[in-house]
């Protein structure tokens, strides 16, 4: 029975999909994109759906911890969705890294901070209860692509790094720098054991159309982020940790540049294969911004990349693909706009673990 708009918005906290702060990421990293090729108007107008979005969903979050402690503890127990919750430090980072080109450094420097903290305690309590906590065996059959969010976690903290750099006082810049190049290197190797774990329960494992879920194109997203993080610590100033890995992070970013590239047609005959060949309905549900997020960064990942190490072609590509990030997030915030309109607002019966997906 329908108790009014109150226990809708609970329902909403409790379902709450821990990969929702794609949706942060997704809007930032399209702002950073379109303030950085100087279209100020709609980027700053994504800059206040990306803080909205922030606070709306950090207080849903928090909501949840007190109120719904089972459900957020299910959560942090399945494989499929407990590496969403790496969405919170991403998010932080993407939107710290908008308002630093505001000049916000302060902001950037609570949310860098906060998204640090995360990004530690995450990295083992999450690794640790969704897949050695797990007592269903073999936990290989659960990998999706939502682990790659990890790695998107680790560049992200990257980037903030890289972006306070100038800003810091001077015996701060070689802390960050070493931060910079640490987490970067550990978004390499989470890379690589993501892409065999993932490799592996696609070939191992029967493959249903339904499985194929939007989260699949974070590993492209991934590969993305990559390459942004490392032109931008490419462009660091000097530092020992920077001066000794500055080569081999640039060339490193155009090695992954090549390979979001190369991900692109898979991911969508992907998509084409689960949803015309197989007819499964296109409906909006949370792990969509894991699409747009991917598209986004890709963009924005060109035209760092084409600036850092002057490859003008890699900008051009870049900047193209950010008007397909910006067609793709239009659509898929409509979508959302329609969707919380039905199951909020207006009431339409939903299951209780709801948005179906989690991100």
């Amino acid at each position: 029975m329908d108790n009014g708009i109150g226990s809708r918005v609970q329902q909403a906290a409790r379902g709450l999909a821990p990969g929702y702060f794609a949706l942060v990421m997704a809007t930032g990293i399209i702002s950073i994109g379109l303030r950085l090729k100087g279209i100020l108007l709609p980027s700053t107008m994504m800059l206040y759906v990306c803080a909205v979005a922030f606070v709306v969903l950090g207080v849903l979050t928090v909501a949840r911890l007190v109120a719904y402690r089972a459900e957020l503890r299910d959560d942090f127990l399945d494989p499929k969705r407990g590496f969403g919750f790496f969405t919170l430090v991403a998010g932080c980072n993407v939107l710290g890294a908008r308002l630093a080109m505001e000049q916000h450094t302060g902001w950037t420097t609570v949310l860098a901070v906060l998204a640090l903290l995360l990004w530690v305690v995450l990295g083992y309590v999450v690794p640790w209860t969704a897949v050695l906590g797990r007592s269903a065996r073999p936990v290989l059959s659960s990998a999706n692509g939502t682990w790659f969010i990890w790695v998107v976690a680790s560049q992200s903290v990257a980037v903030s790094a890289a972006t306070l750099q100038p800003h810091a006082a001077t015996w701060q810049r070689g802390a960050l720098a070493i931060l910079a190049v640490f987490s970067w290197s550990v978004g390499i190797f989470l890379y690589a054991a993501s892409g065999v774990f993932v490799s592996l329960r696609l070939m191992l494992y029967e493959l249903k159309p339904t499985d194929l879920e939007p989260s699949y194109w974070v590993s492209m997203g991934a590969a993305a982020i990559t390459v942004l993080a490392g032109a931008r610590i490419v462009e660091m100033a000097s530092a020992p940790m920077v001066n000794a890995t500055r080569g081999l992070v640039a060339g490193t970013s155009v090695v992954f540049w090549s390979f979001a590239t190369w991900l692109i047609p898979p991911l969508v005959a992907a998509g084409w294969w689960r949803h015309r060949t197989h007819r499964v309905p296109l409906t909006y549900d949370a792990t969509l911004w894991s699409i747009v997020f991917p598209l986004g960064m890709y963009a924005v990942a060109g035209i760092y990349l084409g600036k850092a190490d002057h490859l003008p072609v890699v900008g051009t590509v870049g900047f193209a693909e950010l008007w397909v990030a910006l067609a793709v997030w239009v659509v898929v915030a409509v979508a959302m706009a329609v969707h919380l309109w039905r199951t909020v607002v207006a009431g339409d019966q939903q299951p209780a673990r709801e948005v179906s997906a989690r991100a």
